[in-house]
């Protein structure tokens, strides 16, 4: 399965299964990627001089073969006649 970042992907299994999002990191040695709000996760983290600190929500990886590829173009589907 080719994916690229930017990618429409579909999850197929978990507790976000049936939706769809970009994807936005690859992680190729592990075979997982993160998909943009899929797989929601709580960190905790402590203040610093750059950020505020406290309880934010990011997204975790997911493994590849729990998403499908959504090819925008595949769905058109031509119909090609005889000669």
């Amino acid at each position: 399965m080719v994916i690229k970042k930017g990618t429409q992907v579909k999850i197929l299994v978990g507790k976000d299964k049936g939706k769809t999002g970009e994807i936005l990191e690859i992680n190729r040695k592990s075979g997982r990627v993160k998909v943009k709000s899929i797989n929601m996760i709580k960190r905790h983290l402590k203040p610093t001089k750059e950020n505020k600190g406290g309880i934010i929500s990011k997204e975790n990886f997911i493994h590849m073969s729990n998403i499908k590829n959504i090819d925008l173009k595949k769905k058109e589907k031509k119909v090609a006649g005889k000669k």
